[in-house]
């Protein structure tokens, strides 16, 4: 009986997690699935409650720092910083000029970008090759380049 109670346990614990995503209850329900694993042999509960503890301090100290360093570096590996599109070439789809007050828009690596000519009075049409001077917000600030 011991051991559907600490996998009772273990799933509450680990639907928890999606409230705080730390990854602190989810090291907690790794320690109660431990527990029911050892319940099965019918131990004693000040045992299976040691049982419990030994797996939670052990679990929280070393594999949630090793689950958080791995999520944060995925993180940080597809972060996107619109500095990198500064310089690129994009394609015109929807004609773009600098006063116009509906934008236009440009194709940029395959992702579709509002723009903005950088100069007045300068027009680009659908099918214009142009190169991305700066990023402004959400909006390409484009020119016709070298």
């Amino acid at each position: 009986m011991g051991a559907l109670i600490w996998l009772a346990i273990a799933i509450g614990l680990a639907i928890a997690e999606f409230a705080i995503m730390d990854f602190s209850l989810l090291m907690l329900a790794l320690a109660a699935l431990i527990t029911a694993g050892v319940a099965v042999a019918d131990i004693p509960l000040w045992a299976e409650v040691a049982v419990f503890a030994v797996s939670s301090m052990l679990s929280l100290a070393l594999l949630r720092p090793i689950l958080r360093k791995t999520l944060a570096k995925s993180i940080s590996d597809s972060d996107f910083s619109a500095k990198e599109l500064e310089g690129r070439s994009a394609t015109v789809i929807e004609p773009v000029s600098n006063g116009s007050a509906d934008g236009g828009m440009v194709k940029i690596d395959g992702e579709l970008w509002s723009a903005r000519a950088a100069y007045p009075g300068e027009k680009f049409i659908p099918g214009d090759a142009v190169q991305v001077l700066k990023i402004e917000g959400a909006t390409a600030v484009v020119w016709k380049g070298i």
